[in-house]
């Protein structure tokens, strides 16, 4: 639009040359004299208002021109006026969303997006970001917070009458006895995978005279049968005095954890030990590391197929249902919008002076060539309008001056 206003006024001026050749040939060139006379005039005019906005015309000195680099600080601090007193004001607020129903503008986009799979691309949306969320943040430092934020939660818990509890509630409910017979199994098989140093320690244990006469070998044949003998008697005797002996032992610890005071600062000592011990803290790091990496790929392997239901489905689904709750509920309805207006009325109230303040330190910010790009290039086009018309309505003008001093 800028080479086709100066094209034209190159136009007028090339007419205007040409035309004062053949003036006094016949009066009729009189008036197209007139016009492009007048046209580059008012070309001109509008030129140098146009280009005395953004920059100094011809790079000349010119008092009052370049008005926006030279008043871009007055510009930023304009805007945020405008925007506190015009947008950002409580009652302003309050009284736009008063005639507005988000609920049910909420409701209907939920219901009608599961019928075009907008349900399943919200649902995959969110899980992106969730997934970019993670990647973006810094694994340790995120880990530690986590961390820390679990460790607070734990610190004020007294961690030893909840496993009293626990432990109380898995006997009475016989949930302990398959635990107990897996550590039966376990101490078996333990013995029996260390059955040589068994041996040798009772080997190096017995006397000489056991060692000569070969009885340290059947001593050691003696205790090993013993054991593994003892250890199936209590796996397939429910009624096995040992058994008893251990649930015996069990419930003394229940009952300690709740109310044995000793044994309950002993518990939280060793919770607080642990807590501050660093190789927990790597140890979770770790785990936290594999569990962040595991998130990111169930994510992204369950957003990959939209339609396919899992987790994806199942949120889109629910997100449908949330849309047709707020269509059908006007109470609901009422509440949500109630609730949105406070909220938005509020954010005015306490943060609408940050946000105009950040609209004026960022305009501020910008040095006088990028406010004077980026304010052409959103309005330039019309003003090379302003050029084109000045050029044209300046034609007119000087055509209708020369047809009345003609006439009159």
């Amino acid at each position: 639009m800028r080479i086709t206003a100066t094209l034209l006024l190159v136009a007028m001026a090339a007419v205007f040359l040409t035309v004062r050749q053949f003036a006094h040939l016949h009066p009729a060139w009189g008036y197209v004299l007139a016009f492009a006379e007048a046209a580059m005039v008012g070309g001109l005019a509008d030129w140098f208002a146009v280009t005395a906005l953004f920059r100094r015309p011809l790079g000349l000195p010119i008092p009052h021109t370049a008005i926006i680099p030279e008043n871009k600080d007055r510009i930023a601090d304009t805007m945020a006026a405008f925007l506190r007193d015009n947008f950002l004001t409580p009652a302003v607020v309050a009284r736009r969303m008063s005639g507005m129903n988000l609920a049910r503008g909420l409701g209907d986009f939920l219901a009608s997006s599961e019928r075009g799979g907008g349900g399943s691309r919200i649902a995959g949306g969110a899980g992106e970001l969730f997934a970019e969320v993670l990647e973006s943040l810094d694994p340790e430092r995120l880990g530690d917070s986590v961390r820390s934020g679990l460790a607070g939660q734990i610190e004020k818990v007294e961690i030893a009458p909840v496993l009293g509890q626990v432990l109380e509630a898995a006997i009475a409910d016989k949930r302990h006895l398959p635990l107990l017979d897996a550590t039966i199994r376990w101490a078996g098989h333990a013995l029996e995978a260390n059955e040589p140093l068994v041996r040798e320690m009772i080997h190096q244990r017995a006397n000489a005279l056991l060692r000569i006469t070969g009885l340290d070998e059947r001593l050691a044949n003696s205790v090993l049968d013993g054991l593994y003998r003892l250890l199936a008697e209590v796996l397939v005797d429910p009624e096995h005095p040992v058994r008893g002996r251990i649930e015996q032992a069990l419930e003394s610890i229940a009952a300690n954890l709740q109310h044995d005071p000793a044994t309950r600062e002993r518990v939280e000592r060793a919770k607080n030990e642990l807590l501050a011990n660093q190789a927990v803290g790597v140890w979770w790091q770790g785990v936290w590391e594999r569990l962040r990496v595991g998130l990111i790929e169930f994510v992204r392997q369950r957003g990959a197929n939209v339609a396919g239901g899992g987790v994806t489905g199942a949120f889109a689904g629910a997100l449908a249902d949330l849309g047709t709750a707020l269509k059908r509920d006007p109470r609901l309805q009422v509440q949500i919008n109630r609730f949105a207006r406070r909220a938005a009325v509020g954010v005015a109230t306490r943060h609408g002076g940050q946000i105009v303040q950040l609209v004026s330190e960022t305009v501020r910010r910008w040095d006088a060539r990028t406010v004077t790009d980026r304010i052409e290039s959103a309005v330039g086009r019309d003003l090379q309008f302003i050029r084109i018309n000045g050029t044209l309505v300046g034609g007119l003008v000087g055509l209708t001056i020369h047809f009345l001093d003609s006439v009159f």
